[in-house]
C-alpha cells in the first residue's frame, strides 16, 4: 500500500511538472509575433459566438478549444481585417463556415462594414460554407465571391421571433409577479404578468424589426447585383432553409455550389500556385499577434468598452458571461478623468441596461469626466435603458445604423408566493414587528394584502423615472417635456433615434475616435482600449471563470432561441429591485 501511495504520489508530481512545462512552451510560442509569409491568406471563420470585445488567449483556451476559436471578440476582427488589408503579403480574406452565433445584428453589421472597408485595398474575399445563418450570410454578402456545398442551406427568413411569456406557468405554480413600471413601452415586465404582447409593445417591437430587415436587404442586394424587392420575394414566398440549393444560384445569392476540396481549388489558382502547394494560411488567433497597422503617435484617445448587463456588484451567477459592474466601471472612468496622458474618451456602449441604481452612478461619473476632457459615446449593437442612460452625458453620440436604443423608462418587479406557500401548500406567516412597515419586504413576497407596499413602490419607481427624464434632457439639451413625449419606455432604432436626437450621428467606432480626437484639438492621435485584458494567468486560477467561459458558449449554441429567456429567470431573483432594463428577443 506505501509503494503504491508514494507510487502516485510520485506520477502526479512528475504530471504536474510535464503540465506545467506544456503550458510555459505554449505560452512562449504564442507570445511569439506571427511570421506572414508571401501569399497568404486570412482565413477567418464564422463559427462560435461573437462577443463585443475578446479576451487574452491562454495556453489552456488553446488546449480546451484544439486550435479553434469558440469565443470571438469583434475588435479582434474588425481589427484583424484592417491589418490583412495593410500586411502586403495577405493576398485576400478566406471567410469559412456559417454558424456563428452574433450578440446583435450591429455587430453582423460591423463585420460586414469591415470587410467592404477591406476591399477597397484591391485585395479579394471569398466565402464558403456548409450552410449559412441569416446574419453570417448577410456578413459573407461582402464577398467578391459566394460559395456554399452542394448540398448546403442558406437561412434567409426575416428578422422576427417569439418571446416567452411564463405568467400561465406562474398561474398554476401560485407565483405572481407584481410590478410597477413608467411608460406604457416599458415592456421588460410584460414576460412573467402577461400572456402575450401588447399592443405597444408589438408596435415598437415591429417598428425596429423592419428597420434592420431592410438594411440587411439593401446591403445584401448591392453587394449580390440585385434588388431588395428580390430577396424579400425569395423569403416570402417560400422557406429558404428548405429550398434546392440550385435555387440559391439562380436568385443569385450565391455564385456556386461546390464541395470543400473544390474551393481549394478555386484558392490556389487565385494565388497562382500549383494544386499540390499548400496555402500559407493566418487564424485570428494569427492576425491577433500581427503589430497594429496604427502607429502611436500623438495624444491619446482613451476607448472604454462598457458591454454586458449593468449590475451593482459581480457575483457568481453572472460570471460566465461579461457584465458592468457599477463601482467597478466607476473607478475605471475616475481613473481616465485624472490621467493627463488621455486627452478624450470614446465610450463604447453595448448594453440592454440594468440596475438603475448602478447605471445613474455611471452616468454622474461619465459626466464629472466630462468635465475633464471630452466624452464621445459609440453604440454598439444595443444602448438601451440603463444603456442610454450612460450614454446621455457625453458630448456627442454615435449609433450603427441597426442600433437598438432609448427605452427610457424604469421598473421594478417583485414576486408574490402567497398563493403558493399559503393556498397550495399550506404555510402560514405571522409575527411582531415594532412599525406598521417594518415587514414590507416580507408583505411584497408572501402578504396577500399589499396594495400599501406597491403604492410605495409605485412612488419608487415614478421618482426614478422623474431622474431618468431629467438625466436625458440635461445631456441631449432638451426639455423635460420634449424627452418624454419620445420616452415612456419606448424602444428606437437608430436610424430613427437620430431625427429625434437621442443619437448625434450614424457612424462607426472609428468615427467616433475620430470624433473625439477633434473635440480634443488633436491634429495627430492614437486610441488605446481599456480596461486592459485580464492576463490568461488570472483566468487559468479562476478555473471557475475559465469553465465557465467555455459552457456558456457551448448553452448558447445548443440553447438558441431560449438561452436568454432560461439565463433570465436565473437572474431575476439577484437583480436590484429598481431596473432600466430592456430584454431583446429576436432571431436574426
Amino acid at each position: 500500500m506505501l509503494a503504491t501511495v508514494c507510487g502516485l504520489l510520485v506520477f502526479s508530481l512528475i504530471t504536474g511538472i510535464v503540465f506545467i512545462a506544456v503550458i510555459v512552451g505554449m505560452a512562449a510560442s504564442g507570445s511569439s509575433t506571427t511570421e506572414v509569409k508571401d501569399n497568404s491568406v486570412f482565413v477567418l471563420k464564422l463559427d462560435g459566438l461573437i462577443d463585443e470585445r475578446g479576451k487574452e488567449d491562454s495556453p489552456l483556451d488553446m488546449l480546451m478549444s484544439k486550435g479553434d476559436m469558440s469565443m470571438m471578440g469583434l475588435d479582434d476582427i474588425t481589427l484583424s481585417i484592417r491589418k490583412a488589408a495593410k500586411e502586403k503579403n495577405i493576398k485576400g480574406i478566406y471567410i469559412e463556415g456559417g454558424t456563428a452565433l452574433f450578440d446583435s445584428p450591429a455587430t453582423a453589421q460591423q463585420i460586414r462594414d469591415a470587410l467592404r472597408e477591406f476591399k477597397k485595398s484591391g485585395k479579394w474575399i471569398f466565402a464558403y460554407a456548409d450552410g449559412y445563418t441569416q446574419a453570417a450570410y448577410y456578413v459573407a454578402s461582402a464577398a467578391d465571391s459566394v460559395f456554399l456545398n452542394r448540398t448546403g442551406i442558406i437561412e434567409l427568413k426575416g428578422i422576427g421571433g417569439k418571446q416567452q411569456f411564463m405568467t400561465g406557468l406562474y398561474d398554476k405554480l401560485g407565483i405572481k409577479y407584481q410590478t410597477v413600471r413608467v411608460g406604457k413601452y416599458k415592456s421588460a415586465v410584460e414576460s412573467v404578468t402577461r400572456k402575450d404582447m401588447s399592443a405597444e409593445n408589438r408596435e415598437q417591437t415591429l417598428a425596429y424589426q423592419k428597420g434592420i430587415w431592410k438594411h440587411w436587404l439593401n446591403d445584401i442586394a448591392a453587394s449580390r447585383k440585385i434588388t431588395a424587392i428580390q430577396i424579400d420575394k425569395m423569403v416570402s414566398d417560400s422557406i429558404l432553409a428548405f429550398a434546392n440549393p440550385e435555387d440559391y444560384r439562380k436568385g443569385n445569392l450565391i455564385d456556386r455550389l461546390m464541395y470543400p476540396d473544390e474551393i481549394k481549388r478555386v484558392i490556389k489558382r487565385k494565388l497562382g500556385i500549383a494544386e499540390d502547394e499548400d496555402v500559407n494560411q493566418l487564424t485570428l488567433a494569427d492576425m491577433k499577434d500581427l503589430p497594429c497597422p496604427e502607429e502611436e503617435k500623438g495624444g491619446k484617445v482613451a476607448v472604454y468598452y462598457a458591454y454586458g448587463e449593468i449590475i451593482d456588484e459581480q457575483t457568481s451567477l453572472f460570471a460566465t458571461e461579461h457584465c458592468i459592474i457599477g463601482s467597478e466601471t466607476v473607478e475605471d472612468l475616475n481613473k481616465l478623468a485624472k490621467d493627463d496622458e488621455v486627452k478624450a474618451v470614446v465610450l463604447r456602449v453595448n448594453s440592454p441596461g440594468g440596475s438603475a441604481v448602478a447605471s445613474e452612478q455611471i452616468w454622474h461619473a461619465v459626466k464629472m469626466l466630462k468635465t475633464k476632457k471630452p466624452v464621445v459615446v459609440s453604440m454598439g449593437g444595443l444602448a438601451a435603458s440603463g444603456g442610454y442612460m450612460i450614454s446621455a452625458p457625453a458630448n456627442y453620440i454615435f449609433a450603427e445604423p441597426t442600433t437598438i436604443t432609448g427605452s427610457i423608462g424604469i421598473f421594478g418587479l417583485v414576486p408574490n408566493f402567497s398563493e403558493l406557500a399559503t393556498d397550495k401548500l399550506g404555510i402560514t406567516f405571522d409575527g411582531t414587528k415594532t412599525n406598521r412597515y417594518t415587514d414590507f419586504e416580507e408583505n411584497l413576497i408572501v402578504g396577500k394584502d399589499n396594495a400599501e407596499e406597491i403604492r410605495f413602490m409605485q412612488t419608487y419607481v415614478d421618482r426614478g423615472y422623474e431622474t431618468f427624464l431629467g438625466i436625458v434632457a440635461d445631456g441631449r439639451k432638451m426639455s423635460r417635456d420634449q424627452v418624454h413625449a419620445i420616452a415612456q419606455g419606448r424602444v428606437w432604432l437608430a436610424t430613427d433615434a437620430q431625427p429625434i436626437k437621442l443619437v448625434d450621428k450614424l457612424g462607426s467606432l472609428d468615427d467616433a475616435i475620430k470624433k473625439a480626437a477633434e473635440l480634443a484639438k488633436l491634429k495627430e492621435y492614437h486610441s488605446i482600449n481599456y480596461p486592459e485584458p485580464t492576463p490568461w494567468y488570472d483566468d487559468l486560477l479562476n478555473s471557475a471563470t475559465n469553465k465557465g467561459t467555455y459552457l456558456d458558449a457551448e448553452l448558447h449554441q445548443i440553447l438558441g432561441n431560449m438561452y436568454q429567456p432560461i439565463l433570465d429567470v436565473r437572474r431575476n431573483a439577484q437583480r436590484n429591485r429598481l431596473q432600466a432594463l430592456l430584454p431583446i428577443m429576436m432571431v436574426f
